[in-house]
């Protein structure tokens, strides 16, 4: 949820550098079928749907292989402004990730900062104890009086910024050839 906030503060960064909504649409995502593919298998996955039907261990391995989907996909957009951040967010959550077993670790007062308790089912994050690389995992918290308060990852953050960056520099476009001069021999 926490990546939801820097769509419309891209937004606003864009109007506020000169930019243009319309101009969005001269953005072209490589693969972004591949992307939205694996952010809708989490989506079902960590959904109360999917309680009883997946299990932790399939669930770990679902979400280990659609996070690293996704980071495929983002991957192939390098080119794009900010892209990179995205890339380098994603790339230390699918580590956090991987390294504690297709869970993303989080902490009790994160969870209790944000106004949550520990889901019973699947989650994308759970409460480990001695994480691997916890550094990277989801240790900072929404406080609960936000909207959509969540707990989020450093890799979260640099997602949000990336994303703030793509659609500002998006908005603002690229710069224009400017008509070439005709030579003048002399």
């Amino acid at each position: 949820m926490f990546i939801l906030y820097a769509i419309p503060l891209g937004v606003v960064a864009g109007y506020l550098i000169g930019g243009r909504l319309d101009r969005l649409a001269e953005l072209h995502f490589r693969w972004g079928w591949l992307a939205m593919a694996g952010l809708l298998v989490q989506v079902l996955l960590f959904s109360e749907a999917a309680d009883g039907i997946v299990g932790r261990e399939l669930g770990a391995a679902i979400y280990m292989a659609s996070t690293g989907v996704v980071l495929v996909a983002v991957t192939r957009n390098l080119r794009l402004p900010g892209v990179a951040l995205v890339a380098l967010g994603a790339a230390g959550n699918l580590a956090a990730i991987l390294a504690n077993g297709g869970v993303m670790p989080t902490t009790e007062a994160a969870l209790a900062s944000a106004g949550l308790g520990e889901r019973a089912g699947l989650s994308n994050s759970a409460v480990v104890a001695d994480p691997a690389l916890a550094p990277l995992t989801d240790v900072f918290a929404l406080p609960a009086w936000v909207p959509l308060a969540n707990v989020f990852s450093i890799g979260d953050v640099l997602i949000g910024l990336g994303v703030i960056v793509l659609l500002a520099a998006g908005m603002r476009g690229r710069p224009r050839d400017s008509p070439s001069r005709p030579e003048v021999s002399t």
